[in-house]
């Protein structure tokens, strides 16, 4: 396959990032990959080669550092496109430690956006997220649902650059950009050479649920049962991983083929049906017939108690659709928990 040109991948071994990569490779592109691996492992490398057949080009370099990513830039003159993840992520140490979130989110993205020009890169894919819209009034969201407060300093720094990129993309006429509005990922890559492994203790959802079965965690906590859903417990929209990173390369593909309509553009990417946590482990406990043990915890800070995508602005521009099972998905996870263990039977 001809080399469609390098995309610059910032948080490119984390989770979306890397199987963003194998879908970039997938795709005939070369991506390039900057991490500080302050959330993610460098043998995620090691797993894209296993997928793909090449090791990706990388390099430890924090966005933060803006002398440090000139000189990258400098020695890749010829990005194409850059697809920036590199952030922090949890809702609730965000509101435990919003100064690391604000700075570390908001810094990165401007240093890129001041470093792209000088360079002639005038494209750009951002990792946004459903938290935009913080506990919607009409449901599913649309990308012109209406941006409320955020409910956690997470939530307010993907707004944050959403607007920078916003004011940006209207001074800069060449800039374009493209906001990827992410619902819930979970899952892993269906080889189990790739999947969600943060450091520490997991603050998702499905890493820390698959550890528990592992017998790594001891029980998995459900914040909250008296939430106004069906079964009391937060209803998310989880889209596998695989799915979602398919996305960015049909984004990258709009951009670099000049499809966009606008130089500033935004989708969200959801399966377009809502699921309650409590479905999940049951979920979770038919595909792979291991039982779950879980407590009810009270409600935690900054969680909003329902959201689900309507995906149909990318169905139809981006001709992309979320295709996995919420089972296929489930145990997708569950593999690569089984392959971790195999690697390290008594990590904790």
């Amino acid at each position: 396959m001809a080399n469609k040109g390098k995309i610059l991948v910032t948080g490119g071994t984390g989770y979306i990032g890397s199987h963003t990569a194998v879908e970039l490779f997938n795709a005939g592109y070369e991506p390039v990959i900057i991490d500080n691996l302050s959330n993610s492992n460098i043998g995620v490398l090691d797993g894209i080669k296993a997928i793909t057949g090449t090791l990706p080009t990388y390099e430890n370099i924090d966005c933060k550092d803006y002398i440090s990513l000139g000189h990258f830039m400098e020695r890749h003159s010829d990005i194409k496109a850059i697809i920036h993840f590199a952030a922090s992520k949890s809702v609730g140490e965000s509101v435990e430690q919003p100064l690391v979130y604000y700075r570390n989110n908001i810094v990165s993205l401007i240093n890129l956006l001041q470093l792209m020009p000088k360079f002639n890169i005038n494209n750009i894919v951002f990792s946004s997220s459903c938290t935009v819209y913080g506990q919607p009034d009409v449901l599913p969201v649309t990308e012109n649902s209406p941006i409320k407060p955020a409910t956690s300093p997470y939530g307010s720094t993907k707004q944050m650059s959403e607007t920078i990129l916003r004011d940006a993309s209207a001074a800069d006429k060449n800039l374009n950009v493209v906001l990827l509005r992410y619902f819930n990922p979970i899952g892993a890559h269906p080889s189990a050479e790739i999947g969600e492994l943060p450091n520490g203790i997991p603050n998702n959802l499905l890493p820390y649920l698959t550890q528990t079965v592992a017998g790594i965690r001891k029980t998995l906590k459900v914040f909250g049962n008296d939430y106004s859903t069906p079964d009391g417990s937060c209803i998310r929209d989880y889209i596998n991983v695989v799915d979602l990173a398919k996305a960015h390369v049909c984004a990258i593909d709009r951009i670099l083929e000049k499809k966009n309509k606008k130089n500033l553009e935004v989708f969200n990417l959801g399966t377009g049906k809502g699921v309650s946590v409590l479905e999940i482990i049951n979920t979770f406990e038919k595909a792979t017939g291991m039982k779950v043990p879980y407590e009810i915890a009270p409600r935690r800070t900054g969680d909003i108690e329902q959201v689900w995508a309507d995906a149909s602005h990318a169905n139809k521009e981006l001709g992309w659709k979320a295709e996995a099972t919420l089972e296929e998905t489930l145990l997708s996870a569950w593999k690569w928990q089984q392959k971790l263990q195999e690697r390290e039977p008594k990590a904790e």
